[in-house]
C-alpha cells in the first residue's frame, strides 16, 4: 500500500514486525523530507513455521497500530499488506520491489532477532548494491559485542556472571559496589508451591478488548490461516504501547509481590497466576526492558513488593534476556544444527491438539493454544521435559515453541528451547540436562490429582511416562552425564536399581515411545 512519498529518497528505513519502537535506532536521523519506513506483513513469516493464531495475530495488530501511530507523526510510509492483490508473500520479495519503485540510496535496519531475517535482507542489499547500515538495538542493556567480550577466555558461559556484571555496570539493585540485601540472587526462595488450597484470590489477567483494527486482523487470520493451530476467541494481548504499559503498572501493582514466590508454581486450570505476561510487549519493542526494570525496582523501594521477588523478577529481564541474545548471536548460524544427545524422534503429533491423557501436557498444551502463552515452567518442566526424555529432535522442538508462542522470536526461543529445555547444545547455555521425573511436577501442582498416571511408579499399567521416561534417560545417557559433577546426585540414584530394575524401565519406555510417536 504506497501512500504520499518523497520525489527522492534517501533512506527505506525497514521496520520489522518485532521493532515496534519509535524511539529505535533505525528511527536516528529521520529525515522527513527524504526518508521513508518501510513495513510489510507477509505469509512466509507466517508459515516458514506452522505459526499458531494467536501469534500471527498478534504481530500483525501491532504492526498496524504501529504503522497508524507513525503516520499520525507524519512520516512516510510503505507499508504492505497481507491481503493486498499484489502481496509478493516474502519480506525479500516486497523490499525488492520497493527498491525498485523509491530508489534509495542506502537501508537502514536496526539489528534484527532472527538471523534467517538478516540474511535474506542482506541478500536484497547486494542484489541491489545498496548498503545496508545495520544499527544497534537500543532495546538492550547490552550489545552482541558486549557479550562477545565476556565470553573470551572463560572455558564456561554462565548466566549468573554475566548477570553480576550486568547489575553492577548499571547500578541496579545495588548498594555501592554489594548487590541489595547482600546476595546476588534470592531463587532458593522461589520456588513455593501453592499447597493444597491452590492459588487464592487471583487478580484477572489483564487484557485488551479487540478493537477495529485487531478485529480486522483476527478475521483476516481465522480466514487465510484457517488450518493453522489454536484459537483466537481469547485474543486480548496489548497491541500497542500505551496497552503495553497498562499490563505493566498491573503487573506491578497486582501481581509482583507475590511473582517470586510462586513463579515455579503451576495449577490446573490457571494460565495466568503471578507471571508478568509482558514478554510478548517486550519482544515486540512496545516496552523497554529498562522502563520495566525500574519499574520493579521502584517498587521495592515504596515497600510494594519483596526484593526476592524483585530480584527473581529483573534476573529473568536484565539477566536471561540479555544472555541468551548474547549466545543466540555469537553462535547462530549453527547454533540451530546442534544436537549433542542425538535426539532423533519425531514431536508427537498431539502437540498441536492437546489430545493425550497426561494431564499436566494436555493442560499446558490446551492452554498454549488458546492463548498462544504458557509460563516459564510449563514450558521448561512440562512440555520441554517430556520431549527432552521422550527423545525428541531439538529442532523439531525449536519449531513447535517458535510456532505457538506469542512472544516467541528466534533470538530468545531458540537458545531457551535448544539450549536450556532440550541440551542440544551440550551445556553451553545450562550446566546440566533439566531432567526430573513426575514427582517434580506433582511437588509443583495438583495435575497429577486428577491424573490416571502415579508419579511414583516407573514401570507398571499406572506408571507416570515422566517418571518411566526420566529413568530411561538417565540409563541412555549414563556414559555421557557421569562426566557432569551436577548430575551427581541423581546417578547416584541410578545405581540403586538393579539389573531386572532397569530392564522393566527400559521395555516400559520403549512400549511408550512407540505408542506415541
Amino acid at each position: 500500500m504506497a501512500e504520499a512519498l518523497p520525489d527522492t529518497v534517501r533512506h527505506v528505513v525497514i521496520v520489522l514486525g518485532d521493532q515496534l519502537d519509535a524511539q529505535s535506532s533505525a528511527f536516528d536521523g529521520f529525515d522527513a523530507a527524504q526518508d521513508v519506513v518501510w513495513m510489510a506483513e507477509v505469509a512466509e513469516e507466517s508459515t516458514h513455521v506452522w505459526s499458531a493464531k494467536q501469534r500471527i495475530a498478534l504481530f500483525l495488530s501491532a504492526m498496524r497500530h504501529f504503522a497508524e501511530g507513525l503516520r499520525a507523526q507524519g512520516l512516510p510510509m510503505h507499508y504492505t499488506r497481507l491481503d493486498d492483490a499484489d502481496n509478493a508473500g516474502t519480506l525479500e520479495q516486497e523490499l525488492d520491489k520497493a527498491i525498485a519503485r523509491l530508489r534509495p540510496t542506502a537501508l537502514v535496519l536496526t539489528a534484527p532477532g532472527d538471523w534467517r531475517v538478516l540474511q535474506s535482507l542482506r541478500a536484497v542489499a547486494v542484489h541491489h548494491g545498496l548498503p545496508l547500515e545495520l544499527r544497534d538495538d537500543k532495546h538492550f542493556f547490552s550489545t552482541v559485542r558486549d557479550f562477545a567480550a565476556h565470553t573470551k577466555g572463560r572455558k564456561q558461559l554462565r548466566l549468573e556472571y554475566w548477570y553480576r556484571e550486568l547489575r553492577q555496570q548499571h547500578g541496579i539493585l545495588m548498594e555501592g559496589k554489594e548487590p541489595v540485601g547482600g546476595q546476588w540472587n534470592f531463587d532458593a526462595d522461589n520456588r513455593e508451591s501453592f499447597g493444597k488450597a491452590g492459588p487464592q484470590n487471583l487478580p484477572p489477567p489483564t487484557r485488551f478488548a479487540p478493537d477495529a483494527i485487531t478485529l480486522e486482523v483476527l478475521a483476516l487470520v481465522n480466514t487465510r490461516f484457517a488450518s493453522h493451530p489454536g484459537s483466537l476467541a481469547t485474543f486480548g494481548w496489548p497491541v500497542t504501547r500505551a496497552q503495553a504499559l497498562l499490563a505493566l503498572e498491573a503487573f506491578i501493582r497486582e501481581r509482583l509481590p507475590l511473582f517470586g514466590k510462586y513463579e515455579d508454581a503451576m495449577w490446573q486450570g490457571e494460565a495466568w497466576l503471578y507471571h508478568s505476561h509482558l514478554s510478548s510487549a517486550l519482544n515486540l519493542k512496545l516496552l523497554n526492558p529498562r522502563e520495566v526494570v525500574q519499574a520493579a525496582e521502584a517498587a521495592l523501594h515504596a515497600g510494594q513488593a519483596p526484593l526476592a521477588a524483585v530480584e527473581g523478577f529483573i534476573r529473568q529481564i536484565l539477566g536471561w534476556r540479555e544472555f541468551v541474545r548474547g549466545i543466540y548471536w555469537t553462535q547462530m548460524p549453527g547454533y540451530l544444527e546442534r544436537n549433542a544427545l542425538e535426539a532423533q524422534s519425531p514431536l508427537p503429533s498431539w502437540y498441536w491438539t492437546g489430545d493425550t491423557d497426561m494431564a499436566c501436557l494436555k493442560d499446558a498444551i490446551q492452554q498454549t493454544l488458546e492463548h498462544g502463552y504458557a509460563h516459564h515452567i510449563q514450558r521448561l518442566m512440562v512440555t520441554g521435559l517430556y520431549a527432552l526424555l521422550l527423545g525428541v529432535k531439538p529442532q523439531a522442538v525449536h519449531a513447535w515453541y517458535l510456532s505457538v508462542y506469542v512472544d516467541a522470536v528466534e533470538w530468545v526461543e531458540l537458545p531457551n528451547t535448544l539450549g536450556m529445555g532440550q541440551f542440544g547444545d551440550g551445556g553451553l547455555m545450562a550446566s546440566k540436562p533439566y531432567v526430573a521425573s513426575g514427582k517434580y511436577i506433582q511437588r509443583m501442582g495438583n495435575h497429577c490429582k486428577g491424573c490416571r498416571f502415579d508419579p511414583a511408579l516407573a514401570t507398571g499399567e499406572k506408571a507416570c511416562p515422566f517418571t518411566t521416561l526420566y529413568w530411561d534417560f538417565l540409563l541412555r545417557h549414563e556414559a555421557l552425564l557421569k562426566k557432569n559433577p551436577r548430575m551427581a546426585m541423581q546417578l547416584k540414584n541410578l545405581q540403586r536399581l538393579d539389573a531386572p530394575a532397569r530392564d522393566a524401565i527400559t521395555v516400559q519406555a520403549t512400549a511408550h515411545r512407540h505408542a506415541q510417536l
